[in-house]
């Protein structure tokens, strides 16, 4: 299952690419379709592999595009001691990176995005599961 939804983004991802290749400034445009809020795993290969790649190394499909080299997810632990930063993770997901040295936030605000996704009273948590459970996923991807 994985592989089918690797190839899917890969396939998206290159579709995406292919589009504004010819362009002299990129856009890298990341389709938004609803997951699971509950499948961290899916929710990061459609999500976040286009840049970060199925493994989280930084070199996804469109990591070329980009202006700024995606970061290396599997070395988070390890640039922070060897303690997983669950807390930086989750903020990053919900209101971007917003580093003022890279030109302000250099991948989506992936909270704003999903509360686009979930249309109930219950949306905040929804938000709030989607942004956890991908946050637990990234852990699992940290280097040994």
């Amino acid at each position: 299952m994985l592989k089918n939804l690797s190839l899917i983004a890969l396939a998206a991802a290159l579709a995406v690419g292919a589009g504004y290749a010819k362009q002299s400034t990129v856009k890298v445009v990341i389709p938004i379709t609803r997951t699971p809020a509950t499948n961290g795993q899916q929710m990061f290969v459609a999500y976040c592999a286009p840049c970060h790649g199925v493994d989280g190394r930084g070199q996804g499909p469109v990591a070329s595009a980009l202006k700024q080299q995606p970061a290396d997810l599997a070395l988070l632990s390890k640039s922070h001691g060897g303690r997983f930063p669950s807390n930086h993770v989750v903020a990053v997901l919900e209101f971007g990176d917003g580093n003022p040295a890279r030109g302000g936030t250099a991948m989506p605000v992936w909270g704003r995005l999903f509360g686009t996704m979930d249309q109930s009273p219950t949306q905040s948590n929804m938000v709030a599961m989607r942004i956890s459970n991908v946050s637990r996923y990234v852990e699992t991807l940290q280097a040994k």
